[in-house]
């Protein structure tokens, strides 16, 4: 930490008592896939069908947060580690009080997954893998850059010439290319129910 004489301030009001409140329990949904896989989508879904059963949660998109939050981050492996490192910052800060918060962008290393995780309590980080083939997500391609990656235009693409680690165990293994959209935002709702992170 580059600040010097910060104390941390502890709140009267704790993370328990805000999730008691919206009748939830915090968590962090941490999307992780190739670009064009659908993390934005799926976790765009999951954000609706928990705001129309009276659930507080809020998105973090890859792209939305690099217009203002990382506008000067480019995608270097650098850039990339700092990118993850600012979001999970935020991501906890947004669990703290009280929200289920989605976070969708590549986050292309394991290493980096791994950091986020830790700012956590234990079970408050919860991996979606959208594994999508990479052959669909360029068939897919809703941005044009899997063409412009393949061209030469867009250097440090991954899954072109920028590596993916593949989650190993994530808690939600997401298969978009055998269900649709509803069935994969199910399936990331069911598991927080199961798991007692919504009330009814």
């Amino acid at each position: 930490m580059k600040t010097e004489n910060t104390v941390w301030h502890e709140q009267k009001v704790s993370k328990s008592q805000r999730g008691q409140l919206k009748k939830q329990k915090p968590c962090l949904l941490w999307y992780t896939g190739l670009s064009g896989s659908g993390k934005s989508t799926v976790a765009n879904a999951v954000d609706a069908l928990l705001f129309e059963r009276g659930h507080h949660s809020y998105l973090l998109d890859g792209d939305n947060v690099r217009h203002g939050l990382n506008g000067d981050l480019g995608f270097t492996d650098t850039d990339r580690i700092e990118n993850i490192r600012r979001l999970s910052e935020v991501a906890k800060l947004f669990t703290d009080a009280g929200l289920i918060v989605s976070t969708a962008f590549i986050s292309p290393f394991a290493s980096d997954r791994q950091q986020a995780r830790e700012k956590l309590p234990e079970g408050e980080f919860i991996e979606v893998f959208i594994d999508t083939p990479i052959e669909i997500c360029e068939q897919r391609d809703p941005k044009g850059l899997y063409k412009k990656a393949r061209a030469g235009e867009i250097k440090n693409f991954t899954g072109i010439d920028s590596s993916y680690d593949v989650p190993v165990s994530p808690e939600i293994h997401v298969e978009t290319a055998k269900l649709s959209i509803e069935e994969c935002a199910m399936q990331i709702v069911s598991y927080l129910e199961k798991n007692g992170f919504l009330e009814a």
